[in-house]
């Protein structure tokens, strides 16, 4: 007697009898119609949005598999038996099928009609009420029919990007020739440096890509402002969308009023990453949507991210260091896939990544916290979502070369195996969400940890190079939001004001929509003091040259005061635009700078003092810089 394939033993003992005989002689249906009309094209098809296949087939365990292994492919809204697929395997399912269902149903297996029958199986009197265990299956057969859906509506939706004619609209937005000459100076510097390591010089060209899609070319928006007088407007709910609002995929589109012209301000939320590409601004559904494509439009391998708690973002293939990049556009950071979890505090449940080759569950990437994590997964069985992922990702891979299949085999591997043990966040800067109004980040719990209180104590120390060259050279961009270490080659850009700050005391970063600037100011009114510390630990390297720069504004009689201090001495500093030189310190191997800010006048006190304050597009200027030379 030939064995029962996995399938089958799945189908038949992980379920109900009353889901496994239903799902059984649905599946028979359709290997009889197979077997009595091999050359009907008709039953070679069967459609996922089929009310039977829905609500019958797709949330039973084992079900989907044994279709998959009667030879059935994923085609779009159907799953298809190719013309070239033997016919010997339906026939193997079917017959290990009816064997099974003889041993618990001695019946005639004639059931429902599989193109839409609804026939329901009958109870009798008899028949004893769901146990416990049963009511439960119940529940998570409909939160994972729920769960599958979702899956498929990305997998469907991933497929835009691949477009050619799409990618060539992108292509013609993306200023290409710039991004790969900056790639380039990036990449020649780093391997000067002798720092170059597996990094590729299209690992160079995916942040350069970033930076462009998050400086230049998209826009956050959390209210859209008046078009009329330029007010911000506030929100009043719902509007039904337009027949041109559906047809760039927006069934959401949000309805503002102007207080000040009375004027009412439609916000769609398009999903159409073709309209995106001109419209150019949204939240991160939006700002995720469109940077997929683009990466898809230059070449990368991308796959589009989905986390179950409500946050999207990419990953981009990594050729020369043979792994997936974490990439979010809307932060402008890649390669901290825990940022999410440790810097802005989301609890993480489920984190699945999708492209037209794949689906994946790589939450553990995002985790390190990989026991208290699965305790938050409850929307479906564990077992159930590996074998539908592994069956969706087979189902992908018959349709690819053999070359192509090895490859992915190779890149699972390799990313199972990375998944096995939790990452770390020991030396890592990863600080609260940044984009998006404080009250919105607040609302969500993503603001993280940036109280002196809360918040590890950053401090600058030198790298090896910096004490070879015997200079240290730190700058700040408040219209990027990130640090960057100018005298070590090999360091990371830091994005988040807070993330190299040693104490940080009510501040936020303020983005203007009106006016397009950018600053740092009081987190709220009612404080009576706000600060922020700077610390550097040169750890025995004296400094013989100092020179700072340190924008502010002010407004009313609002008040900074600047401090440089070393262990000993202490120097006032005075906010400017231009570099001032400080002898004070010389011959310390320390130092901290404080920005005091106070006062203020009337209701909006805490908006009279400013730090880095610039525009949104002034991307060159860093209205924070510290040069030290050391003797």
């Amino acid at each position: 007697m030939a064995p029962i394939p996995p399938s089958i033993i799945s189908l038949s003992t992980e379920n109900s009898k009353e889901d496994f005989v239903q799902a059984a002689k649905i599946i028979l249906k359709f290997a009889d119609n197979i077997l009595s009309n091999p050359n009907e094209e008709k039953y070679r098809k069967i459609r996922l949005g089929n009310p039977t296949v829905e609500t019958k087939l797709l949330p039973v365990v084992g079900a989907l598999e044994c279709i998959f292994e009667m030879g059935f492919q994923e085609d779009g809204e159907y799953l298809t038996l190719p013309r070239t697929s033997p016919t010997s395997q339906v026939k193997t399912i079917r017959d290990s099928l009816l064997q099974e269902i003889q041993k618990v149903s001695p019946v005639s297996v004639n059931g429902p009609q599989a193109a839409g029958g609804s026939v329901q199986p009958t109870r009798t009197i008899s028949q004893p009420r769901p146990s416990t265990s049963s009511a439960i299956l119940q529940n998570y057969q409909q939160l994972e029919r729920q769960f599958f859906q979702k899956i498929e509506s990305n997998l469907s939706h991933v497929l835009k990007y691949e477009n050619q004619g799409l990618q060539a609209k992108a292509r013609h937005v993306i200023p290409t020739q710039h991004l790969i000459e900056k790639a380039q100076k990036s990449f020649q510097a780093l391997a000067q440096s002798g720092n170059v390591g597996d990094i590729g010089i299209r690992d160079c060209l995916i942040l350069e890509l970033l930076a462009w899609f998050k400086n230049s070319f998209f826009k956050w928006v959390d209210a859209p402002p008046c078009d009329t007088c330029g007010s911000k407007p506030t929100s009043v709910g719902m509007v039904t969308p337009t027949a041109d609002d559906t047809r760039w995929g927006a069934g959401r589109v949000e309805n503002y009023k102007c207080e000040k012209c009375q004027k009412f301000i439609r916000f769609p939320r398009y999903n159409s990453p073709e309209k995106l590409l001109e419209t150019r601004c949204g939240r991160c559904g939006e700002w995720a949507n469109c940077f997929t494509l683009c990466c898809r439009a230059m070449g990368f391998e991308a796959r589009y991210v989905l986390d179950w708690t409500d946050h999207v973002w990419t990953e981009v293939y990594s050729p020369s260091q043979k792994r997936w990049l974490h990439c979010d556009p809307c932060e402008n950071i890649c390669d901290k896939p825990l940022l999410y979890e440790s810097g802005w505090g989301k609890q993480l449940t489920y984190v699945l990544a999708f492209s037209a080759d794949e689906v994946q569950d790589v939450t553990w990437r995002y985790s390190s916290k990989h026991s208290e994590l699965l305790t938050r997964r409850h929307e479906c069985r564990e077992t159930w979502l590996v074998q539908v992922l592994h069956k969706l990702w087979n189902g992908k891979l018959s349709s690819v070369t053999d070359n192509r299949k090895q490859e992915m085999i190779n890149r699972l591997l390799t990313e199972l195996v990375e998944f096995m043990t939790p990452k770390s966040t020991e030396g890592q800067n990863l600080s609260g969400r940044t984009t998006g109004s404080l009250a919105w980040r607040q609302a969500r719990g993503e603001v993280g940890t940036t109280s002196a209180e809360s918040k590890p104590e950053y401090v600058f120390n030198l790298t090896e190079d910096e004490k070879k060259s015997k200079t240290f050279h730190i700058r700040y961009s408040c219209a990027k939001d990130e640090y960057v270490r100018m005298s070590d080659l090999d360091a990371d850009k830091v994005v988040g004001f807070s993330s190299c700050l040693f104490k940080c005391e009510k501040m936020f970063r303020k983005e203007e929509q009106d006016w397009k600037m950018v600053y740092l100011q009081e987190e709220r009114k009612g404080h009576q003091r706000s600060s922020l510390t700077w610390k550097f630990d040169f750890k025995g390297l004296k400094i013989s040259k100092l020179e700072v720069r340190i924008s502010s504004a002010v407004y009313e009689n609002g008040v900074i005061s600047w401090q440089l201090c070393s262990d000993s001495k202490c120097a006032m500093l005075k906010g400017s635009n231009e570099f001032q030189t400080v002898h004070d310190l010389e011959g310390e191997d320390g130092m901290t700078i404080t920005a005091d800010l106070s006062e203020g006048k009337g209701d909006n006190s805490w908006q009279h003092t400013q730090l880095f304050r610039q525009s949104v597009s002034d991307l060159e200027f860093y209205p924070f810089e510290v040069k030290v030379h050391f003797a």
